[in-house]
């Protein structure tokens, strides 16, 4: 079956679908299977879909969209799993902005119930030019290839106590000063639910590469699947050969996307030359310290993130922790400062950048 699609989500961009394509009624109820579907009815919140260049658009009932099948465990937003089984027919749920489709179990009130969408069937490829025998779509086709060698250039890891909690502006803070420097920049994104939006703010910072996991074939990250798709995207990075890498990890440290199974694999936690922990309060702060060294020996370097919005959340983090309170929103400069300062400590031939970036 021959259909013309009217929206096309990030999540499916490592095949580079165009707006006509071939389905197929014959459909693999897999996490990375990707759908074809028809939006039914309107929403006025949480209403729009991220396409294959990080614009947004919005969805209207009728609208026929490109996604794939995954879960969602998200506080404020969606819970959802893969269905079992799908047929053509079916009503799956949208579970996020870049497309991911499950059925939903429950949601936060802020973001209302998700789109319903009629799966019309499964997205057929033809690998082999000028072949007419299709193969049933995953986003793992084109995927970056598994392992590789991990970077030797520092990496900066920013994590936080939950999603929303500052992480991609602390993120964006450090890839801006580092490019000012002159370094080359690498920015990832290594757990959460995919979307471009966070790799792509790196981007317009100034990174000269990112990557994340669903360019390594996953669509949402847990415990099993982080590590793999981290070694991914940092071999990626490595192979462009930037000087820097920002490591920025979705969710929370005690979430459910496999935060908690990257820093517990002990090469990719030695590959942190600073760690910043992102918080939105004081209980935050002092518990995310506490986890993050007793569970896995990480000494946090900087706390940073809503907690750290005025005086009160400086000073309660300097009392509690003995830890510098900077905030990437009001004082991205001294943020960056102190982790140049950092990585000129404990890094061989760190190029000594204090002083040289502009503006």
């Amino acid at each position: 079956m021959r259909i013309h699609l009217d929206k096309i989500g990030s999540v499916t961009r490592n095949l580079r679908p165009g707006h006509t394509v071939t389905l197929t009624t014959t459909i693999q109820a897999e996490a990375g299977a990707v759908l074809a579907g028809r939006v039914i009815g309107e929403k006025h919140t949480y209403n729009q879909l991220e396409d294959l260049h990080g614009r947004f658009t919005r969805l209207h009932g009728g609208d026929v969209i490109l996604g794939a099948l995954g879960h969602r465990n998200a506080l404020q937003g969606y819970e959802g799993v893969v269905p079992k089984w799908v047929e053509a027919g079916d009503r799956v749920h949208l579970l996020n902005l870049g497309g991911v489709l499950g059925h939903c179990s429950s949601h936060n009130p802020d973001v209302g119930a998700p789109f319903e969408v009629e799966v019309l069937g499964q997205l057929l490829v033809f690998p082999e030019h000028g072949s007419r025998t299709g193969q049933s779509a995953f986003i793992r086709m084109g995927a970056l290839p598994a392992g590789g060698d991990l970077p030797t250039c520092p990496v900066v890891y920013v994590a936080g106590t939950c999603m929303n909690a500052g992480k991609t502006f602390a993120a964006c803070a450090l890839v801006r000063r580092f490019a000012q420097a002159g370094l080359r920049v690498g920015g990832a994104k290594l757990t959460g639910v995919s979307l471009m939006r966070d790799v792509l703010a790196m981007k317009d910072y100034g990174a000269a590469v990112v990557a994340d996991f669903t360019d390594a074939g996953v669509v949402t990250t847990d415990a099993e699947s982080a590590p793999g798709a981290a070694r991914a995207v940092f071999a990626a990075l490595a192979r462009h050969g930037v000087d820097v890498i920002v490591a920025e990890t979705g969710d929370g440290i005690l979430g459910e996307y496999g935060v908690q199974s990257v820093f517990a694999d002990p090469a990719l936690r030695a590959l942190g030359s600073a760690f910043l922990l992102c918080a939105n309060d004081p209980v935050g702060v002092v518990g995310g310290v506490q986890e993050l060294q007793a569970r896995y020996g990480i000494q946090v370097d900087i706390v940073t993130g809503p907690a750290t919005d005025n005086g009160v959340g400086v000073r309660f983090v300097a009392q509690a922790t003995g830890l510098p309170g900077l905030n990437a929103r009001n004082c991205p400069k001294g943020l960056a400062s102190h982790v140049f300062e950092l990585l000129g400590q404990r890094v061989p031939n760190f190029p000594t950048m204090m002083g040289t970036a502009a503006g």
